[in-house]
């Protein structure tokens, strides 16, 4: 992460100020308490911003340290910027009084009860590892940014409007994908209702695959471009280069139709008896959806070449 000027002249500034506290012999030098007992100290404050209502978002570089002056998060080390709605107190002393007093570009320094924070505030009954009972967490922040309730519904309604855009164009890029590569595999097998393709390879003559009964399977899944992204066939996971050795290959196990697999898969082995022999072709709705995982990115259709050895 690139920090600028501002966010390194802020953690400079928070870092002497924990020095110099630390070595005064005062309770806590150089704060201000509230009447509700909030401990205080406004390094910079500008008399005529305009402060945070309730219901507001501020968006805060933050730094805390518990009572031996070791820091227990620094956001900067995050990367990211720490949003913190404001709200009424959730104690007398609460952080939300020292927040309400703040504008667009102040810093400060609260002093608060770590008990009654984590208890009351974060709704926790037991303190992380780190902090003492009874003990008191110095925080220090800077105010980058204060959003609106609306400014922060418009935020969130573009977003999801952004992601409606993406995911619609994810879904039709992966209908073109599945209809270019059951053209060039010349695929005429038609989908079941839910878009499931079900190709035999080898019909079974065991025991018919039924819900509630426990199955034994081999395997092998790939994406639409070939890529192999899982299997329970060790020789097929060397020659792929995904051989994982800490792990067993042996026959997959489970039971049909609870849900213990993607959809896709409870819905396939409904076709089969034991011994068949099947090609899987799942698109996302019956997948991982919008969801990644691993090498399988939202909206992937997967392929998978399965052996029924088992119904039982």
């Amino acid at each position: 992460m690139k920090l600028n000027y501002t966010t390194v002249a802020f953690s400079a500034l928070i870092l002497s100020s924990i020095l110099f506290f630390s070595c005064n012999n005062s309770k806590y030098p150089g704060y201000d308490k509230t009447k509700d007992g909030l401990y205080y100290k406004l390094f910079s404050h500008d008399e005529k911003g305009k402060k945070a209502v309730e219901g507001d978002v501020l968006m805060l570089d933050m730094i805390y340290k518990n009572d031996k002056d070791s820091i227990l998060f620094n956001s900067h080390t995050q990367g990211r910027k720490v949003p913190v709605p404001l709200t009424k107190p959730t104690f007398k002393g609460g952080l939300e009084e020292g927040f309400a007093m703040l504008v667009k570009g102040d810093s400060a320094s609260f002093i608060v009860s770590a008990d009654s924070l984590f208890e009351k505030t974060f709704g926790m009954q037991e303190l992380p590892k780190g902090i003492a009972k009874g003990s008191m967490l110095t925080f220090f922040v800077k105010v980058d940014e204060i959003k609106t309730k609306e400014e922060i519904e418009k935020m969130r309604q573009e977003k999801m409007e952004q992601q409606e855009r993406e995911s619609a164009l994810r879904q039709s890029e992966e209908k073109e994908n599945i209809s270019k590569y059951l053209t060039e595999k010349k695929i005429t097998t038609a989908p079941t209702a839910s878009g499931l393709i079900y190709i035999e390879k080898t019909k079974g003559k065991g025991v018919k695959a039924e819900k509630g009964k426990k199955v034994k399977m081999n395997y092998v899944g790939r994406l639409l471009d070939g890529t192999l992204f899982d299997t329970n066939n060790e020789k097929v996971a060397q020659e792929n280069n995904v051989h994982n050795s800490g792990r067993k290959y042996e026959p997959f196990e489970f039971t049909v139709g609870n849900g213990e697999v993607i959809p896709g898969w409870d819905e396939a082995l409904l076709l089969m008896n034991e011994g068949g022999k099947a090609t899987f072709i799942i698109p996302s709705n019956l997948a991982y959806g919008d969801m990644e995982q691993g090498p399988i990115k939202p909206y992937s259709t997967l392929v998978f070449d399965v052996e029924l050895l088992e119904v039982k």
